[in-house]
Formats: structure tokens, sequence, C-alpha cells
């Protein structure tokens, strides 16, 4: 049973920035990232390897895919929704500043509407 339920954090725009970013993923891509957001799902809360925590109310869920990638979703919790703020594909050691920044902003649009 789900201990919390996805949702596609939605811009001003009416964009689904997530969605959007996984339907460019190939299917295996997709499906690998996607067992790994049920995983959370019905195991919330959940920590490392699968889980981490980025900032107050802010983690990511990490997911190695094809090729020796390593993907990541960072999400907020609002009550029993996982909001799915931004999702890239790691290309460093740490997460890029703009990566963070965005998904910051996004989980405050998300926080402010309580």
């Amino acid at each position: 049973m789900k201990r919390i339920s996805v949702w596609f954090y939605i811009s001003c725009s009416s964009r689904e920035p997530v969605k959007g970013w996984l339907k460019k993923l190939d299917a295996n891509n997709r499906r690998i990232i996607g067992e790994d957001i049920k995983t959370v799902e019905i195991g919330w809360p959940l920590g490392m390897p699968l889980v981490r925590k980025m900032d107050k109310n802010l983690w990511e869920v990490r997911s190695d895919i094809s090729d020796g990638r390593i993907a990541r979703v960072l999400f907020t919790v609002q009550g029993k929704m996982m909001v799915l703020l931004h999702g890239f594909i790691k290309k460093s050691k740490s997460t890029p500043k703009s990566d963070f920044d965005l998904a910051k902003n996004r989980r405050n649009d998300v926080l402010k509407q309580r």
C-alpha cells in the first residue's frame, strides 16, 4: 500500500517539467526511474542509497540508469503527496547549483500553496 502518492509539479504555464523530461528518456530508463519512485511511494520515509535529503523539505531519488549514467529526481513532500520538482542526468560529482536552485524555487512554490 502506498504511503504517499506521486504528483508532478505544474508550472505557472501549466507545464509538467519532470513528465516532459521523462518522456525524452528511453523506455528502459523511464522504467528504472519509475520503479525507484514507486519504491519511495510504498516505503516513505526512506534514506540512502535510494533517497538523500538535499535541503529542508527537499530530497532526491537516486537512479542508476543505462550506460553507467545517474539520474536524479528532486522532490518535496506535502502531506501525503510526493511532488516531483525536477529531473536531470547527473554529469558531475555534485548536484549543479542551477538544478538545485530550480528545485528549491519549485519547492517553495508548492509549499506556498498550503
